[in-house]
């Protein structure tokens, strides 16, 4: 696929197409067709019970990450849409911060699959994952 025109915006403004994002609090720390990264702040108000970051605030970020990830591999005048999203969870996230990044595996005409992996940053630099996600997402042509 050519690459969008969109890949010249910075990762803050791919960031924010998506609205929900900035309400979440993702953070954007780079974005190019071949790698996304986002970020996610431990809160309480995105927690479960214990004191354990929501599996939806992850798989929220996780989604995210692969979404940019995949507008921007898209070709002129084309949109994306997530169709089909599976996240594993290795272990909980009780603070400190989780990191997306997201690569492409796959980038056709018709769909791209989108490999994202969540690791726990912890505030004494400990960073281990936490999760593995695995997309695909519709190339909707003529947009």
């Amino acid at each position: 696929m050519k690459a969008h025109p969109q890949q010249a915006a910075s990762p803050q403004e791919l960031l924010a197409l998506m609205p929900f994002a900035a309400l979440v609090g993702l953070r954007a720390e780079r974005a190019g067709a071949q790698e996304v990264t986002l970020r996610l702040a431990w809160s309480a108000e995105r927690c479960t019970a214990a004191g354990v970051l929501h599996g939806g605030a992850l798989v929220t970020l996780a989604d995210c990450a692969a979404g940019i990830c995949a507008h921007l591999n898209l070709p002129a005048g084309a949109a994306t849409s997530t169709i089909e999203l599976k996240t594993h969870f290795f272990a909980a996230v009780r603070g400190g911060e989780v990191v997306a990044t997201a690569r492409p595996l796959h980038l056709g005409a018709s769909f791209a699959v989108i490999q994202t992996e969540l690791f726990h940053e912890t505030d004494k630099g400990v960073r281990r994952q936490v999760g593995h996600s695995t997309q695909t997402q519709a190339v909707l042509r003529g947009h």
